[in-house]
C-alpha cells in the first residue's frame, strides 16, 4: 500500500466532493482517530492509522485489502466510487433522494430513477450533482447523479429520468448470479 499521488488525490477528492461537498472534511478531520487514504493496486482504501500500521507488516502480494474500499482508478486515471463507499457517502451526503417502495426494486435492479419513483428530494439539488438514494425508512440503497435539479424535476413528465444510476446494494447479488459457483 502506498500514499496517493497528487493527481490521484485530486481525482479522489473531486469524486467524493461530488457527493459530499464541503462535508468531505469529516472524512479527513476525524475526532476519534486519524484516518488515511491508501492505494493498493488500483483500489483506494480508507482506514484508521492504527490499521495502516498493522498492514505494514504484510507483504504486498499477500495483502488482499485493508480498511474500506472507496473505489478504484480506471485505466484512464479516473476514480470510480464503489458501493462499499456507501456508508460514508450516506452519512455525510449533501443531497439525498428518497424512493417510494415501487421505485426501490427498479433502482436495485440497476435502473435509473424516474420522477414517478421519487417520494422526496433534498431542496435545491443542482443538476448533475451526486445524490445518495434512500428508501422511506432511511436505509441507503445506492448513489447516482441528479439528471435534473429539484426545480426542473417538478416540471417534467412522470416517466422522465430524475437520477442516473451509478451503484446500488443489489450489485453484489447481480454479479453472483452471473458467476458459476462449483461446490
Amino acid at each position: 500500500m502506498r500514499q496517493l499521488t497528487e493527481e490521484e488525490t485530486k481525482a479522489l477528492f473531486t469524486k467524493l466532493s461530488l457527493f459530499l461537498g464541503d462535508n468531505i472534511r469529516f472524512l479527513i478531520e476525524r475526532e476519534d482517530e486519524d484516518y488515511v487514504f491508501r492505494l493498493h493496486e488500483t483500489r483506494v482504501y480508507y482506514m484508521s492509522k492504527s490499521v495502516f500500521d498493522l498492514v505494514q507488516c504484510v507483504g504486498r502480494d499477500e495483502l488482499a485489502s485493508a480498511g474500506t474500499c472507496l473505489g478504484k482508478f480506471t485505466k484512464s486515471g479516473k476514480f470510480r466510487a464503489h458501493i462499499t463507499a456507501l456508508p460514508y457517502l450516506a452519512k455525510y451526503a449533501k443531497y439525498k433522494v428518497w424512493l417510494k417502495p415501487g421505485g426501490e426494486q427498479v433502482f436495485l435492479y440497476g435502473n435509473n430513477v424516474l420522477k414517478t419513483h421519487i417520494a422526496r428530494m433534498t431542496e435545491n439539488t443542482p443538476q448533475y450533482e451526486g445524490v445518495v438514494i434512500f428508501n422511506l425508512n432511511d436505509v441507503p440503497l445506492g448513489f447516482g447523479v441528479a439528471a435534473r435539479s429539484t426545480e426542473q424535476s417538478l416540471k417534467v413528465q412522470p416517466h422522465d429520468i430524475a437520477v442516473f444510476h451509478q451503484a446500488d446494494v443489489g450489485e453484489y447479488i447481480r454479479s453472483m448470479e452471473t458467476k458459476q459457483v462449483d461446490y
